[in-house]
């Protein structure tokens, strides 16, 4: 099996899961909505890899691309959202926290959008390369 591409996707997902957990418990950042729908599509990401990978799943990309794919898109989205490619008007944040709220930018463009947005591309990625392994 091509084990390194399902354990950098793995580690990824729970690299991610981790971070946003302490985002918002440890350093008290309340994650807007589309936050939550990214989490919604990322927390089950670190489960499902583990068992993927000690089952030794072929087909473990079917499980894992639908849910990083629309994490992704949700990722993709929220990005926009952030640097105002789109309006604010079309944003699903209308209570609680702005989902264009500015916690963290480091090096001038790592925002918490931008590291959902990877983390979702780089899962996405191996598994695409995977899953070319075995199609």
């Amino acid at each position: 099996m091509k084990q390194p591409l399902l354990y950098v996707a793995w580690i990824q997902a729970l690299i991610g899961a981790a971070g946003s957990l302490i985002f918002s418990n440890v350093l008290g950042f309340p994650p807007c909505v589309l936050c939550w729908y990214q989490r919604i599509f990322l927390y089950p990401l670190v489960i499902i890899l583990a068992i993927g990978i000690a089952r030794k799943d072929k087909h473990i990309h079917w499980y894992v691309l639908p849910l990083s794919v629309m994490g992704l898109f949700i990722a993709l989205y929220h990005n926009l959202l952030y640097y105002q490619l789109i309006p604010k008007s079309v944003a699903p944040c209308v209570q609680g926290i702005s989902c264009t709220t500015q916690f963290i930018e480091w090096f001038g463009f790592i925002t918490i959008p931008f590291l959902s947005f990877a983390a979702f591309s780089i899962i996405t990625i191996c598994m695409l390369l995977y899953r070319k392994k075995y199609e």
